[in-house]
């Protein structure tokens, strides 16, 4: 594995495809004790994630965490909850001036452990439509087909 970027605990592999991903960032992700767990464990799910910059701070929404032990949990604890994102300032505002820019979005890529802690990899893309999306596969199935042979 990848020494920098540590054990990956969850994967968004389908934003590579839906998005043209241009910038990558990483964050800190803030979480409960007993979130911590169940995220190492790897039980975390970003697939279908949004990250949002509201207020001067960013928001990673739609990732689902269930509890590590769900009779332990605490009654009000809500699996899909916004959790906020640890980035410098400097980075903030340097995402929110790009993405006010037509059709780019924050997506996640994936979480991984680093040092102990849990970071998230956050892509800057665009949207593809649905002929770069078949540019893509025909890459795809060109590249492989040329290593078979």
């Amino acid at each position: 594995m990848d020494q920098r970027h540590g054990d990956t605990i969850a994967e968004n592999r389908r934003a590579r495809f839906d998005y043209e991903i241009e910038d990558t960032y990483e964050a800190g992700i803030e979480l409960r004790g007993h979130e911590v767990k169940s995220a190492k464990g790897g039980a975390f799910q970003i697939a279908g994630a949004r990250a949002l910059v509201r207020g001067g701070e960013v928001w990673l929404v739609n990732a689902h965490l269930p509890p590590y032990q769900p009779k332990n949990a605490p009654p009000d604890y809500e699996e899909d909850r916004a959790r906020r994102l640890l980035l410098t300032r400097a980075e903030i505002k340097e995402l929110t001036g790009v993405l006010n820019e037509k059709g780019r979005v924050l997506i996640p890529l994936r979480a991984y452990v680093k040092r102990g802690l849990i970071k998230v990899e956050l892509g800057v893309g665009r949207t593809r439509n649905k002929s770069d999306k078949r540019d893509v596969l025909k890459k795809k199935a060109h590249l492989r087909e040329m290593r078979n042979a």
